[in-house]
């Protein structure tokens, strides 16, 4: 006897359903950190998220192109925050990155790493003695020279050169250290620089420009980054650590530059960046290239294996390594530093010549270690940004905002099983029992994601969980809709549910394949939290189909097979069942009447 099309064995499919819970659900009490709950979004559990604007020189509007690729540098530097839900957004002119939970501290920092670059620290060659004073230290002129002489040669006041620091370890290294104080200048009897250089103009019709900032940054460039001694000196002078810095990101790799330290406590002349020439005339020799944080490949933190505290192993890429290990050799016991920003992030001695591997050692305590790592290790920005805003949003608003989205799905619920109940009846309990399962499998899946790849939930993702409910009632409906067909035809409910199954089977299948495609490309177009809402659509919809296909199915068929749950009365299709009985009686009559004649 052939079978029925549709016709399946029930328990067989519950069976599979039960054990796709059991594996999951095992796998969330014994694997990870076995936590039930799972992860949430800034939205919900609060975080930091912080808003940096691009800057130009000009003030004009920052290429689209530079936007692009500083975002996808700062989106490195966020992953290495080891931060999960983390995201990095552009709109328009700004980026946003936002961070949830208590890691977002860090993130605060993150577009400030614009420019990296590695100038020598300056050596007077009449004395040999580093450009460095404190930064508090303002020295003084002595007197009695004519104003505009020339200067006295020998003369310098202060302490004596830093030394050179330890001796080298392991690979060959630099090795931070704290700088003794030196005076660094030429004494005049008034000092008076060579004149300034009138800032040039923005170019007329720039977009957005802003006339005083390119005035303020190329007077900031005239007088820290002249090569000129004499206007080297009064920089020192002058020169603020604490005050807002104009040129910030700006500076001329190609020219000396005036600038403190993080700390504030000290101020340096440090020479153009490695790789040019010093005259400042900006020409790279043949086959060299200047080191800029660019060529940087690879900086880890890790311990000192030849003394205490923590270190930072340092590494350049083939280009940056030729042009590192002939300065290093030919500048042993002098000092080079990290500069980023126009601040120096690190300045040490150089031990030894350097071929390969670099190894920064100093008074670092493992978190020290690992934010200069940080600052070295993802190169440089093609724009430079500033902090525009920068919000902590509270754990409180949160979980405000977790109880309104669950409250609305709640709702939503309940609408649907009053709907199913009053509609449907006993195949409206089994509607809920479905939605019910259905939710439990998604919510396993979920503390799964947040553990496995870091996926964060959040008010967009509910959204999306939310509208997936409509979704999986769709199915149901369908399924019914065609069930209630099969009965108007005549059919019994036992020989209705294969038949409808069979002919509501593809329509769920073409229905779910829609909703599935524009969720993966609104994953696919949208930015921030819109992916969150597209994500969990289209998980949603592919688990609404294990639902339908391993417990929906099946329940039917069970009901069908029951006398209670399949009379008319209970099951909803009384109506239908009275109309299909008028239309089997009609047939057997017209089939009597054409056999009698």
């Amino acid at each position: 006897m052939a079978t029925t099309p549709g016709r399946i064995r029930p328990w067989r499919y519950l069976t599979g359903f039960a054990a796709i819970v059991v594996v999951l659900y095992a796998l969330v009490a014994f694997t990870g950190d076995r936590s039930f709950a799972p992860k949430l979004g800034i939205d919900l559990q609060g975080g930091t998220r912080v808003t940096l604007t691009a800057r130009t020189a000009d003030g004009g509007t920052p290429p689209r192109d530079q936007l692009m690729q500083a975002q996808s540098i700062i989106e490195q530097r966020v992953n290495g925050l080891g931060v999960s839900g983390a995201e990095v957004v552009l709109d328009g002119n700004n980026i946003t990155i936002t961070v949830p939970g208590e890691g977002g501290e860090q993130a605060r920092s993150l577009g400030q790493t614009a420019q990296l670059r590695i100038r020598p620290v300056h050596v007077d060659p009449s004395s040999g003695q580093a450009a460095v004073v404190p930064a508090a230290l303002q020295p003084a002129p002595t007197t009695g020279a004519d104003q505009g002489t020339a200067p006295n040669s020998g003369t310098e006041q202060g302490g004596t050169a830093p030394t050179g620091g330890s001796q080298p370890q392991g690979m060959g290294g630099v090795v931070e250290q704290d700088v003794a104080p030196v005076a660094y200048f030429t004494p005049l009897a008034q000092p008076t620089p060579a004149p300034t250089p009138a800032p040039s103009a923005p170019a007329a019709g720039a977009q957005g420009q802003d006339p005083a900032q390119a005035a303020a940054i190329a007077q900031a460039k005239a007088l820290r980054q002249s090569t000129d001694p004499q206007i080297q000196s009064l920089a020192l002078q002058s020169f603020d650590c604490t005050a807002p810095d104009p040129l910030q990101g700006y500076d001329d790799p190609t020219l000396p530059l005036v600038a403190c330290n993080q700390e504030k406590t000290f101020k340096y002349v440090f020479d153009p960046v490695i790789g040019y020439p010093t005259d400042g005339s900006g020409q790279l020799p043949a086959g060299v290239v200047p080191l800029e944080g660019t060529e940087i490949a690879s900086a880890q933190a890790g311990q000192n294996q030849n003394g205490v505290g923590s270190v930072v192993n340092l590494t350049f890429k083939s280009g940056g390594a030729k042009t590192w290990g002939d300065f290093t050799a030919g500048h042993i016991g002098q000092q080079a530093g990290f500069v980023l920003d126009g601040e120096a992030v690190s300045v040490a001695s150089i031990n030894s010549a350097i071929y390969g591997p670099t190894e920064i050692t100093g008074n670092f305590n493992q978190q020290q270690a690992q934010n200069l790592a940080g600052i070295l290790r993802y190169g440089s920005l093609p724009l430079s940004f500033e902090s525009s805003d920068a919000q902590t949003i509270s754990a409180t608003l949160g979980l405000a905002s977790l109880e309104a989205g669950l409250v609305a799905g709640a709702i939503g619920l309940v609408l649907v099983f009053i709907y199913c109940l009053f509609y449907y009846r006993v195949l409206g309990l089994l509607t809920i029992l479905s939605l019910v399962l259905s939710g439990a499998i998604v919510y396993a899946v979920l503390v799964l994601l947040g553990r496995w790849i870091g996926f964060t939930l959040d008010l967009a993702g509910i959204a999306g969980f939310i509208v997936a409910i409509g979704i999986t009632a769709d199915s149901f409906v369908i399924f019914f809709e065609r069930l209630k067909d099969e009965v108007r035809e005549g059919r019994s409910f036992r020989s209705a549910v294969p038949r409808a199954w069979v002919r509501a089977r593809r329509t769920i299948l073409t229905a779910d394949a829609v909703s599935f495609l524009a969720a993966a490309v609104l994953y696919i177009l949208a930015v921030g939290q819109v992916k969150g809402f597209a994500f969990t659509l289209g998980m949603s919809t592919i688990l609404d189909l294990v639902v339908v296909f391993l417990v929906t199915h099946p329940l039917v068929a069970l009901a069908s097979n029951s006398r209670v749950f399949g009379s008319p009365a209970l099951s909803g299709l009384g109506a239908v069942a009275k109309i299909g009985a008028q239309r089997r009686r009609t047939r057997e009559t017209a089939s009597s009447g054409t056999k009698g004649a």
